[in-house]
């Protein structure tokens, strides 16, 4: 770890309450700031477009519970957990996307200089192509487990990706610094634990942080892609590494605190329609992390048993 973290970075994670019970003395939700701005209307997304729609369409940004709050666009996923000492802002989808988000940001009349830490779920295009941007804007660090620093700082994936051959290239952040797994991100009353959770990339990381609002207090998880792609010449089978890095990151999922689960791609689980609690469904599924893992386990053993058989990649 770097030492200009070692005051903001805590090395156990978080201990919380049990789920979704008030606590005592609970931190107060953020309420955006009086300053706010209204913008020019944004459209909603299209409740009918698919996980590869909207990812550069501006989405309305919208307030999750207590501290946390949607900034991405119709397709991405970009969160904001907002402070009165600072934000920190995870995932900054497209290149094309982060303006949006920028935008968002404002609209809710927070003011991007106070993010204090970029976070990222993965180095690929869709989710770390606007960090750059963000950074520019922010000034602040990207923190990142070791394996996906080099993509980051290039801006180019390696072999270690199973998508190297059809990952696009995006803007080199030029500010990563290294956390790792079990790490906790401090800023005033914020406490955001990393997990370890590799697979789609070497550097998957999961997210989690508890937030109140008019003393209910959720443990929320922002759960990295366990798609088991890849490219046309990537065999898992020639990584039993990975394949059991793997399975362990889909351990964790399973076991996480986990009151909302959100994706890196809000289609996956149906974020919109859970917050609008359309069709029945609920914003508040203390089980979704378990399901979101048997999925995963259950694609990523599919996908062995294809390349057993000479089906893929």
């Amino acid at each position: 770890m770097l030492p200009a973290l070692a005051a903001t970075l805590a090395l156990a994670a978080c201990q919380s309450p049990g789920a979704g019970r008030p606590v005592a003395h609970p931190p107060a939700a953020v309420t955006a700031p009086q300053s706010a701005v209204t913008p020019e209307r944004v459209p909603a997304c299209a409740e009918d477009a698919t996980v590869m729609e909207g990812w550069n369409e501006r989405a309305p940004p919208r307030r999750i519970h207590g501290d946390t709050w949607y900034v991405g666009t119709c397709g991405l996923t970009s969160l904001l957990v907002a402070s009165d000492q600072g934000h920190v802002l995870i995932d900054g989808a497209t290149e094309a996307a982060g303006p949006h988000i920028e935008a968002n940001i404002r609209a809710l009349g927070f003011d991007p200089r106070d993010v204090k830490y970029l976070l990222n779920s993965h180095e690929h295009y869709d989710h770390a192509a606007g960090l750059a941007h963000l950074q520019e804007v922010s000034g602040a660090p990207v923190l990142a487990r070791a394996p996906a620093v080099a993509t980051l700082r290039s801006g180019r994936s390696d072999r270690s990706d199973p998508q190297q051959g059809v990952a696009p290239s995006f803007p080199a952040v030029a500010r990563v610094e290294t956390i790792a797994d079990g790490d906790t991100v401090r800023v005033g009353t914020l406490v955001l634990t990393a997990h370890a959770t590799p697979g789609h990339t070497p550097g998957g990381t999961t997210w989690t942080w508890r937030s109140c609002e008019d003393g209910r207090c959720l443990d929320i998880a922002y759960t990295d892609s366990v798609g088991a792609m890849s490219d046309k010449t990537y065999r898992y089978l020639d990584h039993p590494d990975m394949v059991a890095a793997f399975h362990r990151g889909l351990d964790t999922l399973a076991g996480l605190p986990c009151d909302i689960q959100i994706a890196p791609h809000p289609g996956i689980g149906e974020l919109f329609a859970r917050l609008d609690g359309k069709d029945g469904k609920a914003l508040v599924d203390p089980q979704a992390c378990r399901r979101y893992a048997e999925a995963g386990r259950a694609r990523l053993e599919q996908r062995l048993d294809q390349e057993a058989r000479g089906l893929k990649p």
